[in-house]
């Protein structure tokens, strides 16, 4: 089974990419629903003894900890090291029950993936991208974003020309949905055809 690492930065449809992949009968796993299920459980205490004031009724107030993480790199750090670890055993979890399913590849779609080096755990890297005018017309049209929250996301992922750089396949979502499928049934072909040929 070929793991392939799924990512992009903000705004470029990577979450729709996901859905795509699912379409198409991979299994995928979503850190960021992985975090969500874990900010409403096993990581809200932990997370409130680090940061008091954060946990609303046993679940983490995203917005609160985010004014505590965004600015401050250590305090960013500290939080990485108790939720890291819960995703990564969730991940592997779901890396063998695909495996024990037969899929001939398992989607891990990973926002922060080259930042966490996440990377090194799969064989194929797919980058999603967008036109960069594209990219800030999707994120400042989200609530509650700003352009100075936007800029303070961006600075801390890896720039796209970078990301695309390390990309063993590349989906660009700019030109539609329909495009976006096209490209993701290629990349699904070629995927099938490598776990066959045991590649």
């Amino acid at each position: 089974m070929i793991i392939v690492g799924l990512t992009g930065s903000i705004g470029m449809g990577k979450s729709t990419t996901a859905e795509l992949f699912s379409e198409a009968g991979l299994p995928v796993h979503s850190a960021d629903a992985a975090v969500h299920r874990l900010y409403a459980g096993a990581a809200a205490p932990q997370i409130e003894a680090a940061f008091p004031g954060t946990v609303i009724d046993g679940v983490v107030d995203r917005d609160r900890l985010g004014r505590q993480v965004l600015v401050d790199r250590e305090a960013l750090k500290r939080l990485e090291a108790i939720v890291h670890p819960l995703v990564g055993e969730v991940e592997l979890a779901f890396v063998e029950e695909a495996r024990a399913a037969g899929a001939p590849a398992a989607i891990l779609d990973i926002p922060l993936l080259f930042e966490t080096g996440a990377d090194r755990r799969c064989d194929r890297i797919v980058v999603v991208s967008a036109p960069e005018d594209v990219q800030r017309r999707r994120v400042l049209a989200r609530p509650g974003m700003s352009e100075e929250k936007f800029r303070q996301i961006l600075e801390k992922q890896v720039p796209d020309a970078e990301k695309r750089a390390r990309a063993d396949y590349l989906i660009d979502t700019g030109t539609g949905l329909d495009d976006a499928r096209r490209q993701v049934g290629a990349i699904v072909r070629m995927l099938k055809a490598e776990d066959v040929s045991g590649g």
